[in-house]
Parts: structure tokens; sequence; C-alpha cells
């Protein structure tokens, strides 16, 4: 196929606003609508990852060295 075409059908999908159309292109490419991870999440899920950045944010957290030690100390490796 012409590039030139290509290039015409191409501005003619960008100028278009109607969604009948632009959903039957989506649909002859086999083009998924991406979802995002987060979406998926369930609210409490959500919550209690915001609520594990907040504490990052606050320094409150236990590094890994620390956990490591802990561990070594605690079970004689």
């Amino acid at each position: 196929m012409d590039i030139a075409v290509k290039y015409k059908i191409i501005s003619e999908i960008i100028s278009s606003n109607d969604d009948q159309i632009l959903n039957a292109v989506k649909s002859l490419l086999n083009i998924e609508d991406e979802v995002d991870f987060w979406d998926e999440l369930s609210p409490e899920d959500q919550a209690a990852i915001n609520e594990g950045l907040e504490q990052l944010d606050k320094g409150q957290y236990v590094s890994h060295q620390s956990v490591r030690e802990e561990i070594k100390s605690r079970f004689n490796f």
C-alpha cells in the first residue's frame, strides 16, 4: 500500500471525533484498551498501599539490612 494512503488514513483517524468510526478502526486493528493495574485493585488494597507510601515518606520503615541482622541473631545463621 502506498505510504500516502497510510498517512491519509492516519490523518483521518486523528481528526475524527466519531466514536463509532474510531471503535471500528480499533476493532479492525485488534487494539485493546490498556487497563491500569491500580484500577483493578480493591479499595482496601489501594488504601493499604497508600498507607505504606505515607509511612515510607515519614521514615517509618525497617531496612533490609536490619531484618537480615535480626534473622541472623534470632536463628543463629
